[in-house]
């Protein structure tokens, strides 16, 4: 049987990361717990202080079929280099010069959004068809794929 999965990062500031990624993904916030209108309602009925209400966020695909996205303030910043990152398909089965453009275009959004280019490798056929590195505003790497 097939296990369902969540993705979580450890950050400074889950909302300002879970708004980020939501973009990049085309994710939205998960809505609040059944009965409340807004997560401001349910956290306030749930006795969590306005200074721990950052704490975490959580994104969910809007078709239902991709994995969750989980935000948790961690207090320690980020040291070291991802051991896994995620490979954002922005140009699946382009190819070539088609491709490069595509994952450019995206590259080009994303920095104005917060991301920041880090490396442009170019296509190696005939099993590396080029991507993009770059990092998220919390400088977790990902790649455009």
């Amino acid at each position: 049987m097939a296990r369902e999965i969540q993705v979580t990062f450890d950050c400074g500031d889950p909302a300002a990361l879970a708004s980020f990624w939501g973009e990049v993904l085309g994710y939205r916030i998960q809505a609040p717990p059944p009965g409340f209108d807004t997560w401001d309602a349910a956290l306030t009925a749930m006795g969590i202080p306005p200074e721990r209400r950052n704490d975490a966020s959580a994104l969910i695909d809007p078709d239902g079929s991709g994995p969750r996205v989980f935000f948790q303030r961690v207090p320690e910043g980020k040291t070291a280099k991802n051991r896994v990152h995620l490979d954002v398909r922005a140009a699946p089965g382009s190819v070539g010069d088609e491709r490069m453009a595509a994952l450019e275009a995206e590259c080009t959004r994303l920095v104005a959004l917060g991301a920041t280019r880090v490396a442009r490798f170019e296509p190696a056929p005939p099993l590396q068809g080029g991507h993009i590195v770059l990092t998220d505003p919390e400088g977790n790497e990902f790649c455009l794929d």
